[in-house]
């Protein structure tokens, strides 16, 4: 039997987790759910498209529910919501409130005796898993990560909603003298602001006030206040043609020492160059959807995070076909 996936939204994540389902054979796509009028909305699959009003009649048939809203404000309520009704993940990536954001999810999930994945993705998510690996691995040293160069779907997101702003694209790009410096193995002490800078490029509303957008921009906690940041106002037509496609990265890199009195250089790096942060973070979340089924399956409930899924849950090989052939 397929495991049934349900989208909630249809932005640039929902796209991605609607194409790249045809790549997991153990999956079917059975409805998308949004807040728009349902008859304005053009989808490329053909399965219902259903106003969130109507999501409660959708309980028994489907078994993983994809949450693709923004972190700033849509994941914080629908994740708890829907955690009562539904298997659910989400990509909530404003990580100083992954902590708050785990019990209000965890709540809901055991009352409703579900299973509950919070921030799934690349970072949070995989690189989540690098930075733990390494730090175990090395426990004497220093772990850094890098986003970048590429657009933030978060950080875009959250200027999106800015009261007099059309759209936005916002690029992450980390700090070269920063990067060299670490992979020296000197193991520099680096603020936020010292490893990257922020570049904003934003198309407004007629009338609205750039010094007030900028002030706005540059201020907003969890997002932008620890970092240099630059904003550029541009036409909504620049900005389609020249910020449409969605790249970025990263690196993880682990720098410390092994040996009797510490004289081993010893550095970890794993990175990521991405022509579609979307469309990948997507195929991160269908192999974690599988993880969810199965443990829903086996009676388990709650909120989890990609700390708590053996990495033979994502796979659609058996542990011995596993075992053969990785």
């Amino acid at each position: 039997m397929s495991i049934r996936i349900g989208i909630l939204g249809y932005g640039n994540l929902g796209r991605g987790i609607e194409t790249n389902i045809k790549g997991n054979s153990d999956m079917e796509l059975v409805a998308i759910f949004t807040r728009r009028n349902p008859e304005d909305l053009t989808i490329a699959s053909n399965v219902p498209v259903v106003n969130i009003r109507d999501i409660e009649e959708w309980k028994d048939r489907i078994d993983v529910l994809i949450l693709c809203g923004g972190s700033a404000t849509d994941l914080p309520e629908q994740t708890p919501e829907f955690a009562r009704m539904f298997n659910v993940i989400d990509s909530f990536d404003t990580h100083k409130n992954i902590p708050t954001h785990f019990d209000n999810v965890n709540k809901s999930a055991l009352e409703g005796n579900k299973v509950a994945l919070i921030s799934c993705g690349w970072d949070p998510g995989a690189f989540s898993i690098n930075r733990l690996y390494t730090e175990c691995f090395l426990p004497n040293g220093n772990t850094y990560t890098f986003w970048g160069p590429g657009v933030s779907q978060g950080h875009s997101d959250a200027i999106r909603r800015i009261d007099g702003v059309k759209n936005a694209i916002q690029y992450t790009i980390p700090k070269d003298e920063a990067l060299n410096e670490v992979r020296s193995g000197s193991n520099p002490n680096l603020t936020v602001r010292d490893k990257h800078k922020r570049v904003c490029y934003v198309a407004l509303n007629e009338n609205a006030n750039e010094d007030e957008i900028s002030e706005d921009i540059s201020s907003m906690p969890n997002y932008f206040d620890e970092y240099d940041t630059e904003v550029n106002y541009v036409s909504e037509e620049e900005l389609r043609q020249y910020h449409s496609k969605m790249p970025h990265g990263g690196f993880v890199i682990r720098s410390g020492n092994t040996g009797t009195n510490n004289e081993n250089r010893e550095i970890i790096e794993y990175s990521l160059k991405l022509d579609s942060n979307p469309e990948f973070t997507s195929s991160v979340i269908l192999a974690y959807a599988r993880a969810v089924y199965r443990m829903s399956q086996k009676g388990e409930s709650g909120c989890k995070t990609v700390f708590d899924i053996a990495p033979s849950m994502l796979s659609q090989k058996s542990n011995e076909e596993l075992l053969k052939i990785l």
